[in-house]
Order: C-alpha cells, then structure tokens, then sequence
C-alpha cells in the first residue's frame, strides 16, 4: 500500500529526503515495502502544491532551486496551490507529516501545533525539530498513541546516527543510568581548532565559514542546542519527565585558549558535554564544558563529529559516534522513521 507524504517545510532537510526517496525507490519498495508519494508540499516562503494523485518529485526540486517558489510548478488544472500548512495537513489526504519547518525552539513552534493537528486528525508524524520532543514529548506521544498514529524524531539528537533507536531497540533490557555526549559538533569543532592554536574568535569564525555556526552562533556556544537534547534523552531514553529549563546549561564562550593549550600539556582535552543522570527514579542534567582525561571514550571524538556514552548495567559502556549534522544524514533520519512508520503499518495488519 502507498503511503502518501507532506512535507511541511521544504527547506535543505526536506529535499534531501525527497531526493533519497526518488533515488531509492525501487529498492525501498523491495527490502521494507515502503512505497511512498509525495502528494503536497508547504513552506512559509516558497509557497504550497498539492495533488491528491501524487506530484513530480523533481520538478518540485527544480522549482525550488532554480526559482526559489512552488508557484512555478506546473500541474495542469487540478493542482493546489496557497494552502496554509494546517490547511496543507487537515485538507490533504497524506498519511504521514514529515513536519520539517524552520521552527522556535524556546517555544516549539509551529511544530508543536503541526504535530497536533496532524494526530488530531489520525496523520502519523516524523520530524528533526527539537522543539516538540523537548517541549512536548508527553504530550504528543499520548496524542499519537490515542489516535493510533505513529511518531518518529529520530533525528531530533545526533542527525542520521541513531542516538536515540540503538538505546531503545539494540540495548532493550539494559537499565541505563548515565548518559554522556557530545552533542553538538559546532562547539566540538571549535574546541579542536584551539587544540590546533586558533583563538576562540579564529575558530568560530572558521566554524561559520565552513556552514557548522550560524550568523548567530548563540544556540550553540551557550549550550542552548545540547540543553534541548538532553531533555529529550532524559524524556525518551529514561521515561523521566524533564524540563529543558531544569537542565544546567553553560557554554564555550569563555574558555581561553590557554586553557585548552595547558589541558592538552596535561594530556587532557575540553569538550563541551551534556550529563543526564538517573537514580531512585530521578534525573539530573547538565550541559557544560569539562576538562577530561585523555582515557575518556569521549576524549578522542574530534571536529564536528558527535559521540554518546550510554553506561548500562548488563552490557557495560556503550559509545555511539557519528555525524550530528548534514542535509543528506538528517534527511536520513526521516528515512529512518518512515521505515518504522512502514513496520509499525505492517505489524498493525497481522
């Protein structure tokens, strides 16, 4: 059975993942029987299409990068255009969100209200916005499981490297206590090059070049980015509820580069870590810089890659390393979700 798709948000993420499932269709259909059309898209600024028998995947991809609109594509008569995005998931008769917008993350918006009108009306939904799972989690996961649909943000931590389904699948069984990451590879980044002598201004400078920082890198040298996944850990991975404002949260921005060239003398290195701590059924959090041995598993993760230590009681330490960013991972991440939306469809006819 078809599953029909809207994308919500069309930016970088979600052409990526248009882009994986036009080149592996055939092979998708064959290995996990995920047979998909995307029948509507929209955007805030590009506009909005939708045909219920399904669109031109690359048309629409040329539209928006050759053109910057979805106006420009052309559908003959019975095309949609100018429907909002509530419009877009209310009216169309896509099966699952794949809700990817530019969205707050202090407020979560509107992926939170995207997520909620998807359920609201029996849509599954799968996203990389942080925002709803740090915000919302309970919430939404009480919405999806009441209108029996599936929600999948895996994505929403590490990217395409699975920091959130190994725990839960490959580690089922384990209690895990203890949660250690480097979650956010902009800071990372800059950490390495001050190992390499740069200042912290040479290196963040470098890091916006190069596309890790953004214009306004707050987010991440505060720790603001790692703070919102180590409550979506402490949510999904550990079941207890945690706010991201009960995290302790402190950033890069004043570490010096003598001190990063005197931790190295010593033969230690500074990351910038997120903690989540779980004992008699509570939690405890932070994200801050740390100066760690060199023994550390986490010591040896450079650049802008990302690594989690998951430390569990019948399989021992557990390290997961991988890209935490990147528009072809991210849309990965998507992937990932839609194959277990497809499973989840599968098992619901047996």
């Amino acid at each position: 059975m078809t599953t029909n798709i809207a994308f919500i948000g069309f930016g970088g993420v979600g052409q990526a993942l248009a882009e994986i499932l036009l080149e592996r269709e055939q092979s998708l259909q064959k290995q996990y029987g995920l047979d998909t059309k995307i029948v509507a898209v929209a955007d805030m600024k590009k506009g909005s299409v939708y045909h219920p028998d399904g669109l031109d995947v690359k048309e629409l991809i040329a539209c928006v990068r050759e053109k910057g609109s979805l106006e420009a594509y052309d559908g003959g008569a019975s095309i949609t255009k100018g429907l909002s995005s509530i419009d877009t998931i209310i009216q169309s008769n896509a099966d699952v969100i794949v809700e990817v917008t530019f969205t707050d993350v202090k407020t979560g918006e509107p992926a939170i209200t995207h997520c909620r009108t998807a359920f609201e009306h029996g849509k599954s939904v799968v996203t990389t916005n942080k925002g709803p799972v740090a915000l919302a989690y309970r919430e939404l996961a009480e919405m999806a499981d009441q209108n029996d649909v599936y929600f999948g943000f895996e994505g929403t931590v590490m990217s395409g490297t699975p920091a959130l389904r190994m725990p839960m699948e490959t580690l089922a069984g384990n209690t895990i206590t203890e949660i250690r990451g480097i979650l956010n590879g902009t800071t990372n980044y800059i950490l390495t090059e001050m190992e390499k002598g740069q200042s912290y201004e040479e290196a963040l400078k470098k890091a916006q070049q190069l596309g890790y920082a953004e214009a306004d890198p707050t987010s991440d040298v505060e720790g603001y980015d790692a703070r919102y996944k180590a409550a979506i850990l402490s949510n999904y991975i550990m079941g207890i509820p945690l706010a991201h404002t009960d995290v302790e949260c402190k950033g890069i921005s004043g570490i010096t580069l003598n001190q990063v060239q005197s931790a190295l003398k010593e033969g230690k290195r500074w990351k910038l870590l997120a903690s989540i701590k779980q004992e008699n059924g509570k939690v405890s959090a932070s994200v801050k810089p740390e100066c760690i041995e060199s023994n550390d598993p986490l010591a040896s993760v450079s650049g802008a890659t990302n690594a989690i230590l998951y430390e569990c009681d019948l399989s021992g330490p557990i390290l997961l390393t991988g890209a935490g960013a990147g528009l072809k991972e991210t849309g990965f991440s998507l992937l990932i979700d839609l194959i277990h939306y497809q499973k989840k469809k599968k098992l619901a006819k047996i």
